[in-house]
């Protein structure tokens, strides 16, 4: 573990000489997301009852949540520098050092996490400022206690279906055409668009037993109690199914990508 901690403290010490990008790209992406706040006050100005069980005040929250789960989890560029490393032969190195790379790159995806977070707290803090009247606390304790660990189930579900897409390198020559496709289908999917209980019921229902809600809607549902109860563990053990499928995916990946490996000039 000594070697990934070393990993850890490197990649945060390279993604700090991009502390400006960070900082630009967190205030960009406020902008879709003040249309979206607008968009949703306007849609509840005509009349306050609850649509798909949300009120204006906790469908303006969502999308805060949105916007602070992304900031902790979200997988930036981490799948297309894996599939630069597997193209241009850089990862020949890994094949003949100690060193697993599924763990490497997970050490820099928390190594740029952390930074992200560390450029990304201010201006986000300010937006939160923005909209204090409609922040609401956690629903129980147990909502508390559960989000965090949601969230970092989230963050590894993210990380591990990235690398496993970016395994794709190993076949073909381009992948941004299937991590477009999958990155649209994940922004519908997992509630980034909207919340998932907007959906026809049978959609919702058939969507709950995919990876995507656990990708953002879980860890939101639960910090706001719309997932309560029992229901809180059982979409605990979901995700961690998914973590524990996508992680073995992404080993196979590997092994049958690595068996087919031919570097140029690696």
């Amino acid at each position: 573990m000594k070697k990934y901690r070393h990993v850890f403290a490197i990649g945060i010490q390279n993604n700090l000489t991009y502390r400006f990008n960070y900082l630009t790209r967190t205030l960009f992406s406020f902008i879709p997301l003040f249309a979206m706040l607008s968009l949703w006050r306007m849609v509840y100005s005509n009349g306050h009852q609850p649509r798909a069980g949300y009120t204006e005040m906790e469908i303006v929250f969502y999308y805060i949540l949105v916007a602070i789960v992304d900031v902790f989890t979200a997988v930036n560029e981490d799948d297309w520098q894996i599939a630069a490393d597997i193209r241009e032969g850089a990862i020949s190195q890994f094949l003949l050092k100690p060193v697993d790379y599924l763990w490497y790159r997970l050490s820099l995806f928390f190594a740029g996490r952390v930074t992200f977070i560390s450029m990304a707290c201010v201006p986000l803090a300010i937006f939160i400022l923005c909209f204090k009247n409609y922040f609401i606390a956690p629903a129980n304790g147990i909502a508390l206690a559960a989000f965090p660990v949601s969230l970092l189930l989230t963050a590894l579900l993210q990380f591990f279906i990235s690398y496993a897409m970016a395994m794709l390198a190993f076949w073909l020559l381009e992948i941004s055409t299937f991590i477009f496709i999958l990155f649209a289908f994940e922004y519908i999917a997992s509630g980034h668009l909207f919340p998932l209980t907007m959906l026809p019921a049978p959609l919702f229902h058939a969507l709950m037993f995919t990876p995507f809600p656990s990708m953002l809607y879980v860890p939101i549902s639960i910090y706001m109690g719309k997932i309560s109860g029992a229901n809180v563990g059982w979409n605990l053990l979901m995700q961690l199914f998914w973590v524990v499928f996508a992680y073995n995916f992404a080993r196979f990946m590997w092994r049958r990508g690595v068996k087919k490996y031919s570097a140029f000039g690696g």
